[in-house]
């Protein structure tokens, strides 16, 4: 087999950790159990001989490369491996002339449309077996015609248990061929796997920048999580290119707000403000929440959600943090309905089916002489002018007369309103009769 690759260097002569423990076999390969287990769909296709194309979808670190270059030693075939953000498209014919390969496009989402669209031909010639990685979701990143040619699987995060092992063979890496002992306290270990976040190239380069400050050839060094936490300064997560991570948090806290559960909506909040997530935007997102699912059940949501979100567009962090965490706890807590949500989609859904009718003369506006001569707004009652002010009359077409959108959800406050309605509707209405020169 031919392998072309480029192997990282750290400019002193020892390769990256991330590099020097990197796997070159299934049995290696840490993670991803499900894909590259026992009877998982990649070593199966491996095993068998029946290599497909495929997408490897999944955040930084969680073993893409690596598992692309066990792929394509395992195949038999040629494996070359290039970026999508240093090569180009001239670079791929290049190398599918010289026959079959399997060819490992790393952040494939970086090729533009055309660009992917040039490897469509070598794909159904069966030139090449592309194997491309992302970060980004390829349902919005990978067209439609290269999407449907391979296969996608998600990778996820590496477990704590994945990140201990892999620490494991680090520190037995660094005593056999670096001659350096570190001794890490149970603190210490926990403090690297959690700030790695299932990212195993931020594990290894974690333990690297501890090695270049306190390692020395043949010293042993024993470190605290304390002393890892202070020196290291990437306690903080962000997204990086794993962009869905940032929806897919702000999905978890709507629906856990919407479930009524304020310790996992404050749990993906925090997240969120760790990331350093702009704070106008998650109260944006929980103003949409207070209307979507709250609703009528308490519609002073609406307005606590709003004031929330002028303070946080006028305070900023850190203190903004703690009027999303009111605004976020408060919205778990109310009571939820969506009718007014429904009675939207009913609408435009009848719209959509039926086609839209206009309004009855007598509910539009005469604002000339020739509209009212056309019967504008002739025999429309002012409901003020009416005890309890309310008359009966009708408001939609014709054509539409009798149907519903609006259906009241079981809450109190709908309810309420509802048997309110139903008692004035019932006693009808006795008096002078209504006004029809009343604007709208």
């Amino acid at each position: 087999m031919q392998t072309l690759f480029k192997t990282e260097d750290s400019g002193s002569g020892d390769v990256p950790l991330a590099e020097a423990l990197r796997p070159t076999s299934f049995e290696d390969y840490v993670g991803q159990s499900h894909l590259v287990g026992e009877g998982g769909p990649i070593r199966r296709m491996v095993e068998s001989g029946n290599l497909s194309s495929m997408i490897l979808w999944g955040p930084p670190g969680t073993g893409k490369t690596t598992l692309a270059r066990i792929i394509g030693k395992l195949s038999g075939l040629s494996f070359v491996s290039l970026s999508a953000a240093e090569h180009s498209v001239k670079d791929v014919r290049q190398i599918v002339s010289r026959g079959k390969v399997v060819l490992f496009l790393d952040e494939i989402h970086r090729f533009s449309k055309s660009q992917q669209d040039a490897l469509l031909k070598p794909l159904e010639e069966g030139r090449i077996i592309l194997i491309g990685a992302t970060t980004e979701n390829p349902s919005f990143t990978i067209t439609s015609p290269l999407l449907s040619r391979c296969l996608v699987f998600k990778l996820e995060p590496l477990s704590p248990d994945d990140l201990k092992t892999i620490l494991e063979k680090a520190l037995k890496h660094l005593e056999t061929e670096r001659k350096l002992k570190i001794n890490l306290t149970e603190d210490a270990i926990q403090t690297l796997i959690s700030l790695a976040d299932g990212d195993a190239r931020a594990l290894l380069n974690s333990l690297e920048t501890l090695v270049k400050i306190y390692g020395k050839n043949g010293q042993e060094i024993t470190l605290s999580g304390e002393e890892i936490y202070k020196t290291l300064s990437t306690n903080r997560r962000y997204y990086g290119k794993n962009v869905d991570l940032k929806y897919d948090l702000v999905s978890a806290m709507i629906k856990s707000i919407r479930g009524s559960d304020p310790d996992a909506a404050i749990y993906y909040l925090a997240q969120l403000i760790e990331m350093g997530e702009d704070p106008v935007y998650i109260a944006r997102r929980l103003v949409i929440a207070a209307a979507e699912d709250i609703g009528l059940a308490e519609p002073q949501a609406l307005t606590v959600a709003t004031a929330g979100l002028t303070a946080v567009s006028n305070i900023g962090y850190p203190e903004a943090s703690i009027i999303l965490a009111e605004i976020t706890v408060y919205l778990a807590l109310c009571p939820k309905s969506n009718s007014s949500y429904r009675a939207l989609k009913n609408a435009l859904k009848h719209i959509r089916e039926e086609g839209a009718v206009e309004p009855p003369l007598h509910i539009r506006n005469p604002v000339s002489s020739l509209m009212r001569k056309m019967g504008y707004g002739k025999g429309y009652k002012y409901p003020h002018d009416f005890p309890n002010h309310w008359i009966e009359q009708e408001y939609l077409p014709e054509k539409l007369k009798g149907v519903k959108f609006y259906f009241p959800a079981d809450n109190k406050w709908e309810q309420e309103i509802t048997k309110f309605w139903e008692r004035i509707k019932s006693k009808g209405n006795a008096g002078k009769d209504g006004s029809t020169e009343n604007s709208d």
